[in-house]
């Protein structure tokens, strides 16, 4: 059992003793548990909400995914996550004959992503994934608990004491490795390992889109997500409570280089890989020329997939560039700003649905859809808004090895930035052997390399990158010896952040540390020294495999 021979008691609380301790339960947090379950080691772990799987589901992002996810280039445990969200519709939803036989059903039919769900769905579905390592005694898991100490001896931790957010009471949990898959990388400073925020300096990095000035205050947008229904009965009107900072954020122009396009809250944004202004409109039949349908990109429950009897509401996923925050920081900064910044961030969503419902024109000339609404019970909330805001820019570690845009970037190794389809899902020819090679790959990933706005002032960065692998190096601390990182803190830079930060790669890279811990566990060895050894690094690799994770795409399989 986690909890078994060695717990007691010392001075402040409950101690707790286990083999891998996994701080932070999100996308990269439980498919650690996942890893370090399967290599047969004891885990415990712990989230700051009460629900699990944080990107995909406390945050309320549909995922964002490459063109070849149906076929390749993810975990095996990621591909039965997604097999499983599509069983669970067929078994529990009144789906159409039709629907229930597509074998790749998209529940919502958005447009980010082959898989758009409902957040629920996909909590439901880890659940399942973890549901025997729990019954088994193997996993332990700690909702609302919030780290607040770390107690390490050198280069290696020996505890993390946390606090739980409904009774205060405390817990000490012993372990032999640690891993961070926080939001917001939030063991780093705890545990004094050395790390950076913010944007490189180019002269640092060499990267040709790093400013020529390091900021380590210069972070890429957060967004508080929500999911709005479509309520199409006539009259129907669920009009919020006007916001508090509505007036402040329906005359906000944001302050950035290049400049914005206008006032944030507008349906009049900007195409992110080439800055030019471009015409929204709210619904696709609103459409009559170039405009685009902000309905449709997460939608997450379509009407099309049932019968007109047993139709649902339409709802889509609120994650646009009108409530991306970024006029206030989160990272190192003191708890009142962090929580002012929070609000503030809040106040901005709740901000545009008001507009939506209110002032948002029309194409008949009329203003505003009172008809929209909140969803409460899709997120678990009593506001309607996620639990947690998307995190889309950790802490990152300083890492034996760093990913630059060098690496990965099209524009650098190719000499061109190819800008998206207008179907951005369409096939094209891979072209791995164009990444670099990592030759201690741990995994794959592929997505454009995407930063939002940010509190440095920088409009959207959003260039092509080319098909790459996670390298072992950017998983490893430069001096701490049994602390991994397991989601977004991963050793990249600003700039490449923007592509191994979405959700099938956090998994994989949540994955692949529980993994390394278990094996380096079951080995007697350590991470560090594993990377040293060729054979050794070959003999973990192949382990990998063996558990479904890809070390490459397809045209350079081989390690």
């Amino acid at each position: 059992m986690v909890d078994g021979a060695g717990g007691g008691q010392r001075e402040g609380g409950e101690v707790v003793q286990c083999d891998v301790l996994i701080v932070g339960g999100g996308t990269g947090g439980v498919a650690a548990a996942m890893g370090a379950c399967a290599m047969g080691r004891s885990v415990i772990l712990t989230e700051e909400t009460d629900w699990l799987g944080g990107q995909l589901t406390s945050q309320a992002v549909p995922p964002d995914e490459h063109p070849w996810i149906e076929s390749f280039g993810c975990t095996q445990r990621y591909r039965a996550f997604r097999d499983g969200v599509r069983q669970y519709y067929r078994e529990h939803f009144p789906l159409t004959a039709r629907a229930r036989a597509d074998r790749f059903l998209n529940p919502g039919g958005g447009h980010v992503s082959r898989l758009c769900c409902l957040p629920g769905v996909a909590l439901a579905v880890i659940e399942q994934m973890l549901a025997y390592p729990r019954a088994s005694g193997r996993l332990r898991v700690l909702l609302r608990h919030q780290p607040i100490a770390c107690d390490t001896d050198g280069d290696r931790v020996r505890s993390v004491t946390l606090r739980s957010l409904d009774d205060g009471g405390e817990v000490t949990i012993d372990a032999a490795f640690v891993l961070d898959a926080t939001e917001l990388g939030d063991l780093l400073p705890l545990a004094g390992v050395e790390y950076v925020t913010g944007a490189e300096a180019q002269s640092d990095t060499g990267e040709p889109h790093a400013p020529s000035v390091a900021d380590p205050a210069n972070c890429q947008a957060i967004t508080w997500c929500f999911p709005m229904a479509h309520d199409t009965r006539e009259g129907a009107d669920h009009t919020i409570d006007r916001p508090a900072q509505y007036d402040r954020w329906r005359s906000y122009v944001p302050p950035l280089t290049p400049p914005w396009c206008g006032e944030l809250i507008s349906f009049t944004d900007v195409l992110p890989w080439t800055l030019e202004p471009r015409r929204n409109v709210l619904f696709p039949h609103e459409a009559t020329g170039a405009e685009y349908a902000r309905w449709l990109y997460r939608r997450i429950t379509t009407r099309d997939h049932y019968a007109p009897s047993d139709a649902p509401d339409e709802v889509t996923l609120v994650n646009w560039p009108m409530n991306d925050y970024f006029a206030g920081r989160v990272i190192d900064v003191p708890p009142d700003e962090s929580a002012r910044s929070l609000h503030d961030a809040r106040q901005l969503s709740l901000s545009l649905l008001y507009w939506l419902q209110t002032e948002a024109p029309r194409p008949d000339g009329r203003c505003g859809y009172p008809g929209l609404c909140l969803c409460p019970e899709l997120v678990g909330t009593r506001d309607g808004l996620a639990k947690y805001p998307y995190i889309r820019e950790s802490r990152r570690i300083v890492p034996v090895f760093r990913v630059l845009e060098q690496h990965v970037g099209t524009q650098v190794r190719l000499g061109v930035n190819p800008i998206p389809h207008r179907t951005p899902h369409a096939p094209t020819a891979l072209a791995d052997t164009l990444a670099e090679p990592f030759a201690d790959t741990v995994g794959v990933g592929c997505y454009r390399i995407d930063l939002h706005m940010s509190t440095g002032g920088d409009n959207y960065i959003d260039i092509s990158s080319l098909p790459f692998r996670i390298p072992l190096g950017a998983l490893l601390p430069v001096r701490m010896r049994n602390l991994l990182p397991a989601a977004k803190n991963i050793g990249t830079t600003h700039i490449t952040n923007g592509c191994y930060r979405l959700h099938p790669v956090e998994w994989n890279v949540g994955e692949s540390a529980g993994l390394l811990a278990g094996w380096c566990l079951n080995h007697s060895t350590e991470p560090h020294a594993l990377r040293e050894h060729p054979e050794e690094l070959h003999e973990f690799q192949q382990e990998l495999v063996a558990q479904g994770v890809e070390l490459a795409w397809p045209s350079t399989r081989a390690v």
